[in-house]
């Protein structure tokens, strides 16, 4: 077994170990409580929820496409992200379906390396979102439950850290920028650095990937306070949100089954360190769990549609090919 299974299998055991434990220790009410209070119009919200979502992220998706000369239309980008989402909720990892489509689209447009780069560029650009608006969150909320976490945000170590990481970067672009005979990982990494400024950084570019990043954000958010509620939190929304946040940065660890995992321990320490009961946490968790995967379903329909598409495509062009050997064999045979 090669190393990537290796870390595949680490990542699922993981994932279910931190289920297990919860299970264990806080039982399985917590699961079926969670199950038995979403109804009809939590669902239908969660659908208007993940299709903002997901209409914001194909525009992010398209901005960074574009900006790399890759063509990707908003439609076409909807529909692959919503199958995306659903592969990611459906299979163990929670990133198979971004795989497939990096590779759909890079070998649609005819480069795929390049179309790789465009999901993990974009992806990136999320990710980033997210850990900034959560520090300024942490920063600008404190409370004990988030006392550890802002001060190890703000230590000296992780500001030394931080700049560090920016001067050598900085260091190492310069140095790309005007060396040349370059080796291989070299240019590589020149190529990274040059379609990262292209794709995120260029002046067309940022503000579109900015705002459709912090829209997606507030998505997130807005789908996570709505399981809070579901699952009978009183708390302020004010108070809610450093919770959530907290619980949208651990589901960023690639540690999970389908998106379950790190997310639900979280939310558990986080909701009963704020006085509003680990329990209630896990079934905030698990109805978001719920509720974004509802969201991903019509990716489920996506798939159907194209997989039928395709099959009545490469029925006539089967029948084609019989024909055309049938006609060489009767040729062949006259002769």
């Amino acid at each position: 077994m090669n190393r990537s299974r290796w870390a595949a299998w680490f990542r699922l055991l993981a994932g279910l170990g931190i289920l297990v434990a919860l299970v264990w220790h806080l039982g399985s009410d917590a699961f079926l409580d969670g199950l038995r209070r979403i109804d009809a119009a939590t669902l239908l919200a969660a659908l208007a929820i993940g299709l903002l979502t997901t209409v914001f992220s194909a525009w992010r998706w398209c901005l960074v496409a574009r900006g790399l000369g890759l063509r990707l239309s908003l439609g076409g980008a909807v529909a692959d992200y919503y199958r995306s989402l659903f592969l990611n909720a459906a299979l163990p990892g929670g990133v198979l379906g971004d795989v497939h489509r990096a590779v759909r689209h890079g070998r649609h447009s005819g480069d795929l390396g390049r179309g790789v780069r465009a999901v993990v560029l974009e992806r990136t650009a999320g990710q980033v979102v997210l850990l900034v608006a959560g520090a300024v969150v942490l920063l600008a909320r404190p409370s004990p439950v988030l006392a550890p976490v802002t001060r190890f945000l703000t230590s000296p170590a992780v500001a030394l850290t931080a700049a560090a990481v920016g001067v050598l970067l900085v260091a190492v672009a310069g140095l790309l920028r005007h060396r040349r005979g370059a080796s291989r990982a070299e240019s590589a990494l020149r190529t990274v650095l040059t379609e990262a400024r292209q794709g995120l950084l260029a002046r067309g570019v940022w503000p579109g990937v900015l705002l459709s990043s912090v829209a997606v954000l507030a998505g997130y958010l807005g789908m996570f306070v709505l399981a809070a509620r579901v699952a009978g939190a009183t708390a302020p929304s004010a108070e809610l949100v450093p919770l959530v946040v907290l619980a949208l940065l651990a589901m960023a660890l690639p540690l999970n089954v389908g998106g379950w995992g790190p997310r639900e321990g979280v939310a558990a320490w986080a909701f009963g360190a704020a006085g509003l009961g680990a329990a209630q946490g896990l079934t905030t968790a698990v109805i978001y769990g719920v509720l974004a995967f509802v969201a991903s379903l019509p990716g489920a329909g996506v798939l159907l549609v194209r997989r039928s598409a395709g099959r009545r495509t490469e029925r006539p062009q089967f029948e084609f090919e019989e024909r055309v050997l049938a006609e060489q064999g009767a040729s062949q045979r006259r002769a």
